[in-house]
């Protein structure tokens, strides 16, 4: 499933309904860790890798690290491919991606972002928060049903990054 929300209660409420207690979650833009903190105590035998590259997040996320053994926070962009590496080295898989870059901003940087991620890990789940996209979604329509079960875009393709999206080679040049 993905989920797509804004409002920042929705988004922890339905952080409670998608984790279990053993899941290994990937957060993307946990900033001072307030929804870290949660996702950390819904998985207490699981693993979080929390990823922010925003100057103030590095001693709050140290202070909840000291607390809570099971997140790792990385202090990076989550646009650029060398992170995305970087976290597959530490996980066997992910169940959970939660994706909360820049809020209402920057619909295209996050969708992108969620795409390369999911198409990458394979989550069980996705929930993002993002202003632009849930607008754009409750502001369409359509008669053609094209739909994904899971927590990534498997009706895409199960071979990562299409080759025929030239235009994320401009946006990482790791992608062939």
């Amino acid at each position: 499933m993905i989920k797509v929300v804004y409002d920042i209660k929705i988004y922890r409420e339905s952080l409670k309904n998608m984790i279990k207690p053993e899941d290994t979650v990937v957060e993307l833009g946990c900033h001072i860790g307030n929804s870290t903190k949660i996702i950390s105590e819904l998985a207490p035998d699981g693993k979080i890798i929390s990823i922010d590259n925003s100057p103030e997040s590095t001693e709050h996320m140290q202070k909840l690290m000291d607390k809570y053994k099971n997140i790792e926070f990385i202090k990076a962009d989550a646009r650029l491919h060398e992170t995305l590496e970087c976290v597959i080295k530490k996980i066997k898989t992910c169940d959970v991606l939660s994706v909360d870059l820049g809020g209402g901003y920057h619909p295209d940087t996050t969708f992108k972002v969620f795409f390369i991620w999911s198409s990458t890990l394979k989550p069980r789940q996705t929930i993002i928060r993002n202003r632009g996209i849930l607008d754009f979604i409750h502001s369409t329509s359509t008669v053609e049903t094209i739909k994904s079960e899971g927590g990534w875009l498997e009706s895409s393709g199960g071979a990562g990054v299409p080759p025929r999206l030239k235009e994320f080679t401009l946006w990482s040049s790791k992608i062939k």
